[in-house]
């Protein structure tokens, strides 16, 4: 698949979902768009994955230098230790 934006993407894979919410193609053309919302399901997913990991909080250390740590989601540990709560 060429490239393509994010949001682009989402909205592309939205009205699919709608067009198919309806119910009124021809099945033959239900499973084309199906097959492509599929595939920008897997783009849209790789992307996130891919702006999860880039993502990076500025911290300093104890010394007062600036580092570098990955961003977690609040409530969402490798250990899986968060209590679920999520503040507004």
């Amino acid at each position: 698949m060429a490239t393509v934006k994010f949001e682009e993407a989402l909205a592309r894979l939205e009205a699919i979902v709608a067009e198919l919410e309806r119910g009124e193609l021809p099945l033959d053309d239900s499973m084309r768009i199906f097959e492509e919302g599929i595939k920008l399901s897997k783009v849209c997913l790789k992307m996130l994955d891919d702006a999860e990991r880039k993502v990076e909080i500025l911290v300093k250390d104890k010394d007062g230098r600036r580092r570098t740590r990955p961003f977690e989601l609040e409530g969402k540990s490798e250990a899986g230790s968060g209590n679920g709560d999520v503040e507004d």
